[in-house]
């Protein structure tokens, strides 16, 4: 029989330690040895000595961090290469969350553990899909892991901003979004709309989206908000959708995309709440333990209580992670994902 995967996996108040493998995954503090699932601010800490990653967050994490904060020395792992440290075979498996985001797949004494990081289940054309993997254990986010979260159709939330513009033409429209991944998700979108013209962006969106277009995402005519004319779409930060900095857009109309959405409460003082997240909803974290095949699951990042309940009406176990970091839906600088 292979060890149990908590004999050679278990969190620390770093984060999650492999240890015959030496190496962490997303941890909170530096460390000499990282798997990163992907360049968000609460997985991809700066300060590592060496850091493994796909390319494509490797990229996005030196333009978030600067090269020398985003680790001493990197490892670029593609789709479908791995590597054996320690023991222990490393693969990653696209998670369909944000650019480049990645399930940590780990093989070690004949069983195997998926670590999702963050992902979501709906089509997003700026970075690849999910893709399930069989797995002993699966370890899975829960953000919105509630039945009160069930996300509609992202075009038909996009389709309201528009219809929204064409009612008031002579006001701006300020969505705030977060700058990696929903900003560069909600500018496809808008595309997708047949929104051809310019869009507007905070300065804190710029890096990201450039070094989205230099990963080969297209998003079309993108000018800085400054530029902005009465009627046009500005992207900003969430928080800049309450502050001094929209009142220079006149009087805009306010829109916020983020998962939150979906309960009232979350969208006083929003005019449009676009309920688009780049996470899981409650429907797609059960369909995604259920292409596992997994018979133990393990959870983090999240709300636990509701999903280890059904989880034991259907015959698995769940169990609760807690590390530094969790404690709640997300860390204050990813609420608005």
């Amino acid at each position: 029989m292979p060890p149990h995967p908590a004999t050679w996996l278990r969190p620390l108040p770093q984060g999650l330690f492999c240890e015959p493998g030496g190496f962490f995954i997303d941890p909170a503090r530096a460390v000499d040895r990282a798997v990163i699932t992907h360049a968000h601010s609460d997985h991809a800490r700066p300060g590592h000595r060496h850091v493994l990653a796909h390319p494509d967050t490797l990229a996005l994490m030196r333009a978030r961090l600067g090269e020398a904060r985003a680790g001493a020395t990197h490892q670029a792992l593609g789709w479908g290469e791995t590597v054996v440290q320690g023991g222990v075979r490393i693969g990653l498996s696209p998670a369909g969350h944000v650019r480049g985001s990645a399930q940590v797949v780990l093989a070690y004494a004949g069983s195997r553990v998926v670590v999702s990081g963050d992902y979501k289940r709906q089509p997003d054309t700026t970075c690849d899909p999910f893709v399930p993997v069989r797995c002993d254990v699966f370890v899975t986010e829960a953000t919105f892991a509630l039945p009160v979260f069930r996300f509609p159709n992202p075009a038909g939330e996009i389709a309201r901003v528009l219809a929204s513009l064409a009612a008031t033409p002579g006001r701006t429209h300020l969505i705030g979004c977060y700058s990696l991944g929903k900003c560069q998700r909600v500018i496809a979108l808008l595309r997708e709309a047949g929104w051809d013209g310019p869009i507007h962006l905070h300065p804190a969106h710029e890096a990201m989206c450039a070094t989205y277009e230099a990963l080969g995402v297209a998003l079309g005519r993108l000018v800085p908000a400054t530029d902005a004319p009465a009627g046009g779409i500005v992207l900003a930060p969430p928080g800049t959708t309450r502050d001094g900095w929209a009142r220079g857009a006149g009087d805009p109309v306010v829109a916020v995309a983020s998962g939150w959405m979906a309960l009232r409460r979350r969208a006083r003082a929003v005019e449009v709440p676009l309920v688009i997240s780049d996470h899981a909803d409650w429907d797609g974290v059960l369909t995604t333990i259920g292409e596992t095949e997994a018979p133990e699951i393990w959870i983090t990042h999240g709300q636990e209580d509701a999903l280890i309940h059904v989880l034991a009406q259907r015959g698995r176990r769940g169990r609760a992670l807690q590390m530094l970091g969790d404690g709640g839906a997300e860390e204050p600088a990813a609420r608005a994902r």
